[in-house]
């Protein structure tokens, strides 16, 4: 199987200063190197997950992290596997990987990179992701989905859905995110909890005339930008806030960007119209 097509480009972490004089024996996880990836682990995400974590030496952090994945690895006896990435030894592997920083863990399913995380995270919010890991492969016919315990708050928030029951629902998210700020699935969760809350009775053809009508004004076109997304249409949505953004400044600027962002989490990452306006943006704004 064909490497990513960035394979081999430099990899720099010199901002964490230089590696140890003496690295310690690191026995966690399967080591992964420019000659094994291939090999032994995208191959091997055919049949299973595999989760690569990218940790060096100069950030002790980064060792918790693969120690906690380790733990947690065995515990699950077999379901996934754990590869080892020291990004001192392996900087291509790193390079490929595309981390920028460490600790980085990303997850191969059928050949396919998933980022998962790219800081050090508690166990419990670890052992979470691998749930929603294992559960993502079982769709695509990889492994079996896992049982899984929901968060009290999450449980809360889609039961609150179920009955409709939209301001529940967004402060079970408010209060699941507090607790567990860097949560992917409480901050997705209350985006989109948000979202349905602010196009409540709104009217998509109204509210898209009206911003036609009046393309500078802000709050018409966060209004149709809103109602857009929340029935697929999303590249208009992008193209008329990245049309504000490029057309406002200071606090209204950050307005509009901030909710555009917003948008952009709730489509999947790799929709070719979420790279190519993520990329506008990025121009936009610099």
């Amino acid at each position: 199987m064909a490497l990513p097509p960035n394979f081999g480009q430099a990899f720099d972490l010199s901002s964490l200063g230089k590696p140890a004089p003496t690295a310690p024996n690191i026995a966690l996880g399967k080591v992964v190197t420019k000659e094994n990836l291939a090999a032994d682990f995208v191959e091997l995400s055919m049949t299973k997950p595999v989760v690569l974590l990218c940790w060096t030496t100069r950030a002790p952090h980064s060792l918790d992290t693969l120690a906690i994945l380790d733990k947690v690895n065995k515990e699950d006896d077999g379901k996934w596997e754990l590869g080892s990435v020291d990004v001192d030894s392996a900087p291509e592997v790193a390079s490929a990987l595309q981390a920028r920083t460490v600790p980085y863990a990303v997850a191969l399913v059928g050949g396919q990179p998933i980022p998962l995380f790219e800081e050090a995270m508690t166990e419990s919010d670890i052992k979470s992701v691998i749930t929603k890991l294992l559960t993502i492969a079982a769709e695509q016919g990889i492994g079996e989905v896992p049982e899984e315990k929901l968060e009290p708050e999450e449980a809360e928030a889609l039961a609150a859905l179920e009955a409709g029951d939209l301001i529940g629902a967004e402060d079970a998210y408010k209060r699941f995110l507090a607790r567990k700020p860097q949560d992917p699935y409480a901050k997705l969760g209350l985006t989109h909890t948000q979202l349905q809350l602010r196009i409540v009775g709104v009217d998509l053809a109204a509210a898209i005339a009206d911003a036609q009508a009046e393309p500078a004004d802000i709050d018409r076109a966060l209004r149709a930008a809103d109602v857009e997304v929340a029935t697929g249409s999303v590249e208009p949505a992008f193209i008329r806030l990245l049309a504000l953004v490029k057309a406002t400044s200071g606090d209204e600027r950050t307005r509009v960007k901030d909710r555009l962002l917003e948008l952009f989490s709730l489509v999947d990452p790799a929709d070719p119209r979420v790279i190519k306006a993520r990329a506008d943006l990025a121009n936009a704004l610099f």
